[in-house]
């Protein structure tokens, strides 16, 4: 017996059209009628299950979820989000695990960007 993947990331939002037209011009995520999309990963592809403590800074404490998506070339993206006006929310880091940049959607909400190493 083993989890195969998540099944999904859901959240709440007071403005589903605006949110659906921003993850498709920012993340290039496009939407479908019933308000989702469903992405499959490749084989190099790997979805991180982690928990971190109620008080760390690694992102907002008054978010209790951070979406992290993994990218092929997060030098690509950058040069993406400035072309369409989206502000890093801090400079791009490299560490261990790999290269990493941070934006939010329009609700706030920080989301991760993964280049694994």
């Amino acid at each position: 017996m083993k989890i195969k993947g998540f099944g999904g990331i859901f959240w709440r939002t007071n403005d589903i059209e605006a949110l659906k037209k921003w993850y498709k011009e920012t993340l290039l995520i496009s939407l479908e009628e019933w308000n989702g999309a469903i992405i499959k990963p490749d084989s190099d592809n790997e979805t991180i299950f982690s928990l971190f403590k109620h008080d760390s800074e690694y992102f907002p404490k008054e978010q209790s979820v951070m979406l992290n998506l993994q990218v092929d070339d997060l030098n690509e993206w950058v040069h993406h989000f400035n072309g369409i006006g989206v502000k890093l929310l801090k400079d791009p880091e490299i560490g261990e695990y790999g290269a990493f940049a941070w934006i939010s959607d329009p609700d706030g909400r920080w989301i991760e960007l993964w280049e694994k190493k």
